[in-house]
């Protein structure tokens, strides 16, 4: 039976990700900030909740003790929580963009590699994004190079940034970063873009359930392999 962790899934991809993967039979806790919220998302899917706010440290400490004490160890973590930090940039706004989608990471897998390391095939998933890519931004053939989302963009550079650099000193763990390709959800509805959260999550799922062979130290999306 796989374990598997993630944060942010009480909607959009999150929650599209946890229901595919308790339906592959996956032992899905899905996190989330909101109590009401996170418990209703995870009773409809057969999941289970578990509070975890990634900006708040005794939180991650707490989400991730409780599936230790349930579980003893954690197959798969996906790290989802995101926000857009979209509008007019600021210092807060700096603070808040890079707090939840880059030191989160940092917070919920230093918590978490403890019960990772007890795993036969640890495997952790980043749901970054082709805006962090200095390729991406830069070719005036992809769209990414005509959003301006300066907050978002760099705060998910260094997502997959961490995400390589723990490949690196966790040889024994799966480190992947993933572009799940544009997405309706509630960040992106001023925009007006994007397809079912579930034809994206799709894109999640397939990194989280690699094999021990399977490739880390990479950002992906649904075609392959992306430069960075």
């Amino acid at each position: 039976m796989t374990i598997t962790l993630i944060t942010g899934a009480n909607k959009g991809i999150g929650f599209a990700t946890a229901k595919q993967l308790a339906e592959a039979g996956h032992v899905v806790y899905l996190g989330a900030r909101d109590p009401e919220r996170g418990e209703k998302a995870a009773a409809e899917i057969g999941a289970r909740f578990v509070r975890l706010d990634v900006t708040d440290d005794a939180s991650v400490r707490d989400a991730l003790s409780a599936i230790d004490a349930a579980e003893g160890r954690l197959d798969v973590l996906v790290h989802n929580a995101g926000v857009l930090a979209d509008g007019p940039v600021d210092g807060a706004k700096a603070l808040q963009a890079f707090d939840i989608n880059a030191v989160g990471i940092v917070r919920v897998t230093e918590a978490a590699l403890p019960l990772l390391r007890k795993s036969a095939n640890p495997t952790v998933v980043t749901v970054s994004s082709s805006m962090g890519s200095f390729w991406a931004v830069t070719n005036p053939e992809r769209p990414e190079s005509g959003l301006p989302l300066a907050l978002y963009a760099a705060s998910k550079a260094a997502a997959t940034m961490l995400t390589v650099q723990y490949a690196k000193s966790q040889p024994g763990i799966k480190f992947n970063a993933v572009e799940p390709g544009p997405t309706a959800t509630d960040m992106t509805a001023a925009w007006g873009i994007g397809r079912a959260p579930e034809e994206s999550a799709a894109v999640v799922v397939r990194l989280a359930t690699l094999g021990p062979d399977g490739p880390t130290g990479t950002l992906q999306d649904e075609n392959g392999v992306l430069p960075f």
